[in-house]
């Protein structure tokens, strides 16, 4: 199963250990990017700090220049935009990269729908094999031309001068991409742009364009701009991302004698699904010195060692935890009892099929895992040793180095580089919270 390679990058996790003090992770990934973007199509100025600096926001930073936005760093998290104005874009000279990110490459579909100018977006192997019909499908219904590759993949051809209107759209599937890439789509669009969802997803971009000065009207499940508007710049703090968060809060969960506290976590309500999941199984987890920052709500969580219980997962926080399955599956392999998921059939389009591949590493550990066509059932116990395969998926190989606080034996996971996408640090932040990690290749 090994695999070698000059850029692939191993883990190794020694089994044991427990996770204390204080802990800050990087900046919000979602939040981060609608900055980028926005503060990019905003006029004026645009000022963030605690920008996630990882590939995937990075990708989205280097596409902005390249259609002529000017913007200074990021240095330690600091980014300064000189913003063009809605219609400012210039025709870039190449191809735009997403990299490894399905986020920007959706949100950015909107945007360039809007433009006079011709443009490409392609990414990695990985993005290059996920779905992209779904929001080029709504799109082209509000006059965008929109080319994919066989099977609605990327790389998407994006023709520019189209005239774009506003539509109605119930998404079938919930998606805050699908559901962004509209509203964006929609400040180009003559008329009213809505969108309804069929549960609760995140709501960054429609707090964030308020928070440009850009109307958006939010009621229940349907979210609704009119077109023509302006962004005007702002100050944007980006929060800590729950999403890198939720890693720690499961492993200090599972180890014995853990006690953490992770500062300056994003606990927007339309995220906080995974905080719901873990207290239903009981995990000691309490909020502190809430706040509100920038539009978003902010705290600090208080996370110590538990006996956790299986459960079976409302379907209604599904939408809310989608990013976190991967480490609440390990959570549920600690638990006590059986823990059933349905309702999660997007987990299969994600970077990796997490579904599939979750199932694949927690067997190779020694845990009971049955697959469903959308979800997974996990009977909680013991972990053992061995090699996983992370299948290039960063939340996948970070949740498998937290199994090792529950390990009898070592763990390697091999092809985490795209670690780097979402958590560069995750290694140095983790080893020193008491994770005996370290890094090969």
């Amino acid at each position: 199963m090994s695999k070698t390679s000059e850029n692939t990058i191993d883990f190794l996790v020694e089994p044991g250990g427990r996770l204390s003090g204080k802990l800050r992770v990087p900046g919000d990934k979602s939040i981060s990017h609608r900055s980028v973007m926005l503060g990019s199509l905003a006029e004026g100025v645009t000022e963030v700090s605690g920008l996630l600096e990882g590939e995937d926001v990075l990708a989205t930073l280097e596409a902005f220049r390249a259609m002529g936005v000017d913007a200074t760093g990021p240095d330690n998290g600091r980014l300064v935009i000189n913003g063009v104005g809605l219609h400012g874009l210039r025709t870039p000279n190449r191809t735009l990269d997403m990299g490894n990110s399905g986020t920007a490459m959706r949100l950015m579909s909107g945007i360039l729908a809007g433009q006079d100018f011709d443009t490409e977006l392609t990414g990695d192997a990985s993005l290059t094999r996920r779905p992209m019909n779904r929001v080029a499908d709504p799109l082209r219904t509000m006059g965008a031309e929109i080319d994919t590759a066989e099977g609605g993949r990327p790389p998407l051809r994006i023709r520019g001068g189209r005239k774009l209107n506003g539509i109605t759209y119930d998404m079938p599937v919930a998606s805050a991409q699908v559901k962004s890439a509209l509203l964006l789509a929609g400040m180009y669009a003559e008329g009213e742009t809505t969108v309804t969802e069929p549960a609760p997803t995140r709501d960054h971009t429609e707090r964030m364009l308020r928070g440009f000065g850009y109307p958006v009207v939010k009621k229940g499940s349907v979210s609704s701009l009119e077109g023509g508007g302006r962004l005007k710049a702002c100050n944007i703090d980006v929060p800590a991302d729950i999403s890198s968060a939720a890693f720690f809060l499961v492993g200090a969960s599972i180890a014995p004698d853990s006690d953490l506290v992770l500062e300056h976590v994003g606990i927007n309500p339309t995220r906080i699904g995974v905080l719901h999941i873990l207290q239903d199984m009981g995990a000691d987890i309490t909020l502190g010195n809430e706040r509100t920052i920038g539009g978003e709500p902010v705290a600090d969580i208080h996370v110590r060692s538990a006996q956790l219980k299986g459960i079976h997962i409302p379907e209604d926080q599904v939408p809310l935890a989608i990013d976190e399955f991967p480490v609440l599956f390990v959570a549920a392999a600690c638990a006590a009892g059986t823990t059933v998921l349905t309702g999660a059939r997007e987990l299969r389009v994600k970077e990796s099929d997490r579904i599939a591949v979750m199932a694949e590493g927690l067997k190779r550990l020694g845990v009971a895992v049955q697959e469903t066509e959308d979800g997974i059932i996990i009977k909680g116990g013991s972990i053992g040793g061995g090699e996983v395969d992370s299948h290039d998926d960063h939340r996948i190989a970070m949740a498998f180095a937290i199994a090792g606080l529950r390990a009898s034996g070592p763990i390697t996971i091999l092809d985490c580089r795209n670690v780097n996408t979402s958590f560069p640090n995750f290694v140095s932040l983790a080893h020193e919270a008491g994770l005996r990690i370290r890094q090969a290749g």
